[in-house]
């Protein structure tokens, strides 16, 4: 096959240097088979594997061996090739116990009805030839949204009168645009802040990964919008806050002798919720908003436009600091 794979790269891309020939792939069913100089051919589209994409969490690198950076060699664009995977788990979240499982066809649904709407990634698919949805998707230039607040090099008292009001306003137009998927009876399914990047020329904020989804019965959207009130907590506090990382954050830890047991996550239960017991001109609006998601609440946000209204009544207060 490398012939093949040598005369494709001198047709479209004559400029283009490459060290290794591989082969041509029309069923990605052994994605992991699938390495750098490979070229997977989809319909009459040919793309060239550079490498597998990672996913960075907890300051590790895992590899998505199912996600490939690639060259789409008709175009001589670089495109992100995701191929079909499958698993499932369980999360608990407080009493709601729930059935996580990926789905590439629901990601490839969104993947159309968001087509044009730059609040979210953009792509396209198309099967292979024994019937594996292929997601072609374009690389958004930018950085995770946390990153960026991460890497605002001022105190949080600062980040909070300075540059929150902005990163909350357009944090809630992000969340408008879960809404629009609720509204079309869509889930994102993965909501939480390193699948929300902001790109570097516009400055927008943008969704990525559609493919997982959920069942949970009590609400059918609650697990999207716990993950907006993980961000949310990140956002106001410009970091998780732990008992463990608090001093790193410039936070004396004498402070875990008024924060309880109820000050915590829901979701992840080492994370304080109760920011205004740490920073204590953070707003009782938005704290407020904050405790919905801590583990001491028995009220939980219905839907995100309930959200939404909570978010924007704050904001008119915080601008008016």
């Amino acid at each position: 096959m490398s012939s093949e794979v040598r005369e494709l790269i001198k047709k479209f891309l004559p400029d283009y240097s490459i060290s290794r020939f591989g082969s041509v792939y029309t069923d990605t069913t052994e994605f992991m088979n699938m390495d750098y100089g490979d070229l997977i051919k989809v319909g009459d589209e040919h793309f060239l594997v550079l490498k597998n994409e990672q996913e960075r969490r907890f300051g590790l690198a895992d590899p998505k061996y199912w996600v490939k950076r690639c060259r789409h060699l008709e175009t001589n664009e670089p495109k992100i090739i995701k191929l079909v995977f499958y698993e499932k788990f369980p999360m608990n979240i407080g009493p709601f116990k729930i059935q996580c499982f990926r789905s590439p066809r629901k990601e490839a649904r969104i993947l159309d009805l968001v087509r044009g709407d730059m609040r979210f990634m953009q792509g396209y698919s198309n099967d292979d030839i024994v019937g594996n949805n292929v997601r072609v998707l374009d690389v958004i230039r930018g950085k995770r949204l946390d990153v960026v607040v991460h890497d605002i090099p001022v105190d949080h008292r600062t980040y909070f009168y300075e540059y929150f009001p902005d990163i909350f306003e357009k944090y809630i137009d992000s969340c408008a645009a879960i809404k629009f998927l609720h509204d079309n009876d869509e889930k994102h399914g993965d909501v939480r802040r390193d699948h929300l990047w902001v790109e570097s020329e516009t400055g927008n904020y943008r969704w990525i990964d559609f493919d997982y989804a959920f069942d949970l019965y009590e609400n059918p959207f609650g697990l999207d919008i716990f993950g907006l009130g993980s961000i949310l907590i990140y956002l106001a506090g410009k970091a998780n806050l732990t008992p463990q990382t608090l001093r790193e954050h410039g936070v004396d830890p004498a402070v875990l002798s008024v924060i309880g047991a109820g000050d915590y996550s829901v979701v992840i239960g080492n994370r304080v919720v109760n920011l205004r017991k740490i920073y204590e001109y953070i707003p009782s609006s938005l704290n407020n908003i904050l405790m919905h998601f801590s583990s001491s609440s028995s009220v939980f946000y219905e839907s995100v436009d309930e959200l939404m209204v909570d978010m924007n009544k704050c904001l008119k207060e915080i601008r008016g600091l």
